[in-house]
């Protein structure tokens, strides 16, 4: 069996959720074996989530971000130098979402900046449009969570590093 890596009352991310508190962990038999399970309740949402301990990691639940993940998010977010995309918009937003199904704050933020540029040279589909607000949610509400700062006071600083 394997040890758990979040305890009860911790806060963790999970892919395309974002931030969870652990709420219990229990331990139930199927046959002669003994699987964990971490019991979720996202944050936002109030969605609850049964993952196997064993498969947390597999399935992208991961610590919220540390400093130095940070650091490297709002290097990235600076970053306006985003390849020319000719893509058609379906194929870039399948693209998107599997960034966003990673669960890592990079690869979500990535799709933040992405997006956010593309908007100001062109309309974005309706699709385009909610994963954007999607990743701009999951990315404030990891960082304000992590920072221990309001939400309004993070998206302020994060829209400024997007403005063009």
């Amino acid at each position: 069996m394997k040890t758990p890596q979040f305890h009860v009352g911790d806060k963790a991310v999970y892919p395309t959720h974002g931030v969870a508190d652990v709420v219990a962990l229990e331990t139930k038999k199927f046959g002669g074996d003994e699987i964990q399970f971490y019991h979720l309740h996202v944050v936002e949402t109030g969605l609850k989530i049964i993952v196997p301990v064993a498969k947390a990691h597999q399935n992208g639940m991961r610590k919220l971000a540390d400093d130095s993940a940070i650091d490297e998010l709002y290097e990235l977010l600076r970053d306006h130098r985003v390849p020319n995309d000719r893509q058609t918009w379906n194929r870039r937003y399948r693209g998107f979402m599997e960034k966003i199904r990673t669960g890592s704050l990079y690869e979500v933020g990535e799709v933040y900046r992405d997006l956010s540029l593309l908007k100001t040279t062109k309309n974005l589909s309706h699709g385009e449009r909610q994963m954007l607000n999607t990743a701009r949610n999951l990315v404030i509400r990891e960082l304000s969570t992590a920072r221990h700062a309001p939400e309004s006071q993070v998206a302020e600083e994060l829209d400024s590093m997007l403005k063009v």
